[in-house]
């Protein structure tokens, strides 16, 4: 698996969806594309703006199932803003910028193979629940839910309940068979047909301190 990394700094505006033709399975293209067609298509997920978020994916160390398989980074603290004070010091997060000169507000990342080695239906759900931690107001924080875990919610069975009424909406819909197909496949396979699986890892951005 191979990849380029994207070197960030508070001035510098990188572009981490930009793409160069090259021979093999371009997962963050393929990725992208799907979540395009996801947003587009199920109503309660088209307040995510896919042109402001970027597509990252980690390679995991060990072959193993267990793990995380996805993540959503903010690029906002609480309610959208672009500061916080911890400790009495003003913080700020790293900024991140794509193509056009565009800020991204979110960094969607997978983790690979991990990811691409489950089933369609867990792949497919796994991509809708990120999305929908995505904020309403799409202002670069996460969607708060009630409870100790803001996240999930109260309940972790009533939020993947959720979830998979979203993947069932998405599904009924009958989206193009080219546009998910790549999820039927696991990453041996995606590779042997491809001659290999490569995209850009976005590192995570860091918090910095304000003057």
């Amino acid at each position: 698996m191979s990849s380029a990394s994207q070197q960030r700094s508070p001035g510098n505006r990188t572009r981490p969806d930009s793409r160069i033709q090259r021979a093999g399975f371009d997962f963050n293209f393929h990725m992208r594309r799907l979540c395009d067609d996801l947003v587009a298509r199920v109503e309660q997920l088209r307040h995510v703006d896919m042109t402001r978020v970027a597509i990252s994916f980690s390679q995991t160390r060990k072959a193993t199932p267990y793990g995380m398989y996805a993540s959503l980074t903010p690029m906002r603290f609480a309610g959208g803003r672009m500061h916080a004070i911890r400790r009495g010091q003003k913080w700020g997060v790293q900024r991140l910028y794509g193509d056009g000169g565009r800020e991204m507000l979110y960094i969607l990342n997978f983790y690979l193979p991990r990811f691409l080695d489950r089933g369609f239906r867990e792949k497919l759900s796994t991509v809708v629940h990120e999305l929908w931690h995505v904020s309403p107001e799409f202002n670069g924080d996460t969607r708060r839910l009630g409870g100790r875990c803001h996240a999930h919610g109260s309940s972790q069975a009533k939020y993947d309940a959720q979830v998979d009424a979203l993947t069932d909406r998405y599904l009924a819909l009958d989206p193009p068979g080219a546009v998910c197909e790549f999820l039927r496949l696991d990453y041996r396979q995606l590779a042997a047909r491809h001659g290999r699986v490569f995209g850009r890892k976005i590192p995570a951005p860091k918090l910095i301190r304000v003057a």
